[in-house]
């Protein structure tokens, strides 16, 4: 199952306008907001109901378009994920581990597909 979904906007505001009102309809609004300085990969919008799963960024980890998690339902399972990204011959954006500036219990793991694209496995149970 997908857990969020990610693409790169060459306008940030512009498109942070424009996906305020687009969805404000659907009953989305932006839930999280994630720093330049918190991600160290530009500044990112998530939208949503109850918590963020359409999320918006002015600059995609190193280049990559899009960016699609899938959840896993447990830790094991993200190290699993790595593991087998990188043998299919992934290139790793980030090694399993926490990621407290999303929230707590966030675990997450990520590798660039062969085209570049950002792919993650994530938890969110301790």
């Amino acid at each position: 199952m997908l857990d969020h979904v990610g693409v790169r906007c060459g306008d940030f505001a512009a498109s942070l306008a424009f996906y305020r009102a687009a969805l404000a309809p659907l009953g989305l609004a932006v839930v999280m907001e994630v720093s330049h300085e918190q991600s160290g990969a530009g500044d990112h919008a998530g939208f949503g109901k109850d918590r963020p799963f359409f999320w918006i960024s002015s600059q995609a980890q190193a280049g990559a378009a899009c960016h699609v998690a899938f959840a896993a339902s447990d830790r094991a399972q993200v190290d699993a994920f790595h593991r087998a990204a990188v043998a299919a011959g992934g290139r790793d954006n980030g090694a399993p581990g926490p990621r407290p500036h999303y929230h707590p219990h966030y675990y997450g793991a990520f590798v660039l597909d062969p085209d570049g694209n950002n792919v993650e496995a994530v938890c969110h149970h301790p």
